[in-house]
């Protein structure tokens, strides 16, 4: 009998590494470590284990100390591990260390697995140029190391983009080739703003939100559109923009890239021209996973990116999704809370206006849609006084009938 040969392709296996500093405890190390295997499954990779070390903070050159380094090393070589990727970004000089003390093995910080992710999910001419410009900037004082790197691990996970092509190259082509990449985003901005201004003067909401709490889900309950939309962490990096209409009044809504803890700070400013939608959005749809541990520390994220974005100055709904998957911790009998329980909790207090979904279950739906409609309508009002009675005042039944 003929052999079956499988064409699955072998995945890399992970070695996960993190600090824990004063200013961190070990269940927050954890789950910092939970979402950069969450990141590491999204880019293909397979994980084996973390290993975690208290320090004041990172040691200046090997992150980790000499004795739990050896342990470390002393795993991969039992296990054959592929790649060890670090929850913090990377130092040239500790890049250089650990390269001599793991020689055969793929080295990788959180940056440059973002960013690999990245590379593999953009899709138009503007999101892949973003992503080179941030993999030229972030290569650029790895330059040495970083070469010799790719040169003896050729591939797969966090070598994507530029790539082997450029191993010859020298520091002068690097910055040529960003200057060019540059040159090239400008006119791609350009073009984009002229499509903005074609639009008119509909009311404009964006989605934003940490990765993987549900925009794109949202984005399609809304807009009756199939955006894609699946369980991985950074599942939309284009800006989706569609044009919808709530009760009779049509709005334009955007669904942008997620944030992350430490996302890239080159990444941030190279992005910044497609978040554009958000800047320039009249309001914006904070999506908040409320089934996650820790999604006050998420919020905190994206009010932090939202800031360095010069983007707080907007009108903001909190939206609360997932309800139906939410466990609290109080809770009778693991009993989930109601809509009314939902709305006497400190969330609804705290992030007002705030409102409580389940955007995959369509729960309480209808109220959102007229919360939104009501902030679009004020919004459009202040600009077209004399739409009054075009636009009158929608109960929920008559926006959940359309």
């Amino acid at each position: 009998m003929a052999k079956i040969h499988s064409t699955a392709k072998i995945k890399e296996r992970a070695v996960l590494i993190g600090v824990i500093t004063p200013n961190e405890t070990e269940a927050q190390e954890q789950e910092y470590l939970e979402e950069l295997a969450f990141l590491a499954e999204t880019a293909g990779a397979d994980f084996l284990k973390s290993f975690t070390q208290k320090l004041q903070r990172p040691d200046s050159k090997t992150f980790v100390g000499s004795g739990k380094l050896e342990e470390i090393i002393e795993y991969i070589n039992a296990e054959q591990a592929d790649m060890v990727i670090f929850d913090d970004e990377l130092s040239p000089s500790q890049l250089r260390n650990l390269g001599r003390e793991m020689k055969d093995v793929k080295i990788l910080d959180r940056s440059n697995l973002i960013l690999d992710i990245f590379a593999n999910r953009a899709q138009t001419a503007q999101a892949k140029t973003q992503v080179e410009l941030a993999q030229y900037q972030y290569l650029l004082p790895r330059l040495t190391r970083m070469w010799t790197h790719l040169e003896r691990q050729r591939g797969g996970i966090g070598m994507r983009g530029p790539g082997e092509s450029q191993i010859e190259t020298d520091r002068r082509i690097i910055l040529d080739k960003i200057s060019l990449l540059k040159e090239k985003l400008q006119k791609i901005d350009k073009q984009n703003a002229t499509q903005r201004r074609n639009r008119g003067e509909l009311v404009r909401v964006a989605l934003v939100g940490y990765t993987n709490v549900g925009k794109s889900t949202i984005m399609n309950m809304l807009s009756k559109s199939e955006v894609f939309a699946e369980n991985k962490l950074f599942a939309t990096l284009d800006t989706t923009v569609r044009k919808i209409v709530i009760g009779n009044l049509p709005l334009l809504l955007s669904d942008t890239v997620g944030f992350i803890r430490k996302l890239p700070h080159h990444l941030v400013e190279c992005f910044k021209s497609t978040l554009a939608e958000v800047r320039e959005a009249d309001i914006l749809i904070h999506v908040v996973d409320i089934s996650h541990a820790n999604f006050e520390d998420q919020i905190n994220v994206v009010n932090e990116t939202l800031k360095e974005l010069e983007a707080l100055d907007k009108e903001v709904i909190t939206v609360f999704n997932k309800i139906d998957a939410y466990k609290p911790e109080d809770g009778e009998n693991g009993d989930s809370l109601s809509l009314d329980d939902f709305k006497r909790t400190w969330m609804a207090h705290h992030n007002s206006p705030a409102i409580f979904i389940s955007a995959l279950e369509k729960t309480n739906v209808s109220e959102f849609r007229k919360m939104i409609y009501d902030k679009a309508r004020a919004i459009h009002l202040s600009r077209y006084p004399h739409n009054g009675l075009l636009y009158k005042d929608y109960e929920e039944s008559d926006i959940e009938a359309q």
